[in-house]
């Protein structure tokens, strides 16, 4: 309920954008990191 993630791919880079929000900084930047860790072990 208090956190959330957006993926969005780039429609002019080869990017995936990743939005998080929590309920700090720091919070935000560990949900991040952990959507990026299993996005690299899938490719």
């Amino acid at each position: 309920d208090s956190e959330w993630v957006h993926l969005r791919k780039s429609n002019t880079e080869p990017i995936i954008r990743i939005y998080t929000e929590s309920t700090s900084q720091a919070k935000a930047d560990a949900l991040a990191q952990k959507l990026m860790t299993e996005i690299k072990n899938c490719i």
